[in-house]
C-alpha cells in the first residue's frame, strides 16, 4: 500500500481553517507553546531508551500491558490529545491506513490518550479505528515517558471559551495533556525510533513509521 502525506493533510486544515480563530487567541496559544519548549518540561524518551512497561484498559474496559504486547511483535506506541483534537484525528486515520503496512512487517499499533475508556470508544467507533486505544488515567503513563505537561490557566480559559473542559473528557479530570509522541518500540523494549514535538500540529509522518520498522527486520 501507498502511505500518505499527513504534513500536506494538515497543511491543507490549516489553510481551509485560516481566519476562523481570532488572532489573539493563535498569539496566546503560541505563547503557552513557546514557554513549553522554553521550559524543558515534557521532552520525552531518546531513541536507545527503554521503554516502561505499563497497564491500561482499552475501550472495552480490558487491560493490555506494554511488555505483554511486546512478547508478540513489536510496537509503534504514540500518545495524542483525545479525540476533540482535529489534527490527532487526521493523524489516527492516516496510521488507521498503513495499519496493513505495518502488519506486514510484523509489528502493531496502539495509541495512548487520556480520556475515560467511554470517550476513546467513541472516538474510536466514529474514525473507523481498528487498532488498540488504551485510556492513560491522570497522565501516568504519559509521566513516565516524560510527555505530561500541565496546561496554563490562560489556556484553560480559552478552552473553555471554545466549549471545551477537559476536566470532563480526561480520566483523571485535570488540564494535563501529554505531547503527541510516536515512539517505535522492538521487541527488547528499546526504542528504535522516536517523534516528539511541542507543536500539537507535528506528526511523525506514516512513511517514516515504516521505515524504522523495515529497519529494524
Amino acid at each position: 500500500m501507498g502511505t500518505n502525506n499527513l504534513k500536506e493533510q494538515i497543511q491543507k486544515f490549516q489553510e481551509a481553517n485560516t481566519g476562523q480563530m481570532p488572532q489573539e487567541v493563535v498569539a496566546l496559544f503560541g505563547r503557552a507553546l513557546n514557554e513549553l519548549r522554553n521550559s524543558g518540561e515534557a521532552k520525552g524518551l531518546s531513541g536507545g531508551a527503554k521503554a516502561p512497561n505499563f497497564t491500561l484498559k482499552d475501550a472495552l474496559g480490558n487491560d493490555v500491558e506494554l511488555y505483554n504486547e511486546l512478547e508478540k511483535s513489536p510496537v509503534v506506541l504514540t500518545f495524542y490529545r483525545g479525540q476533540w483534537c482535529p489534527y490527532c484525528n487526521l493523524q489516527l486515520k492516516a496510521y488507521q491506513e498503513i495499519l496493513p503496512d505495518i502488519h506486514d512487517l510484523g509489528a502493531q499499533l496502539i495509541a495512548v490518550n487520556p480520556q475515560n475508556p467511554d470517550n476513546a470508544m467513541t472516538m474510536k467507533e466514529k474514525a473507523g479505528l481498528s487498532f488498540t486505544v488504551l485510556s492513560d488515567v491522570q497522565g501516568l503513563v504519559a509521566d513516565k515517558y516524560k510527555l505530561r505537561f500541565d496546561i496554563p490557566a490562560y489556556v484553560q480559559e480559552l478552552y473553555q471559551k471554545m466549549g471545551l473542559n477537559l476536566s470532563d473528557h480526561n480520566a483523571g479530570g485535570e488540564w494535563a495533556l501529554p505531547v503527541p509522541a510516536t515512539l517505535v518500540i522492538d521487541q527488547n523494549a528499546m526504542i528504535r525510533a522516536v517523534f516528539i514535538d511541542p507543536d500539537y500540529t507535528k506528526r511523525m509522518e506514516p512513511q517514516a513509521i515504516l521505515d524504522a520498522l523495515k529497519f529494524m527486520k
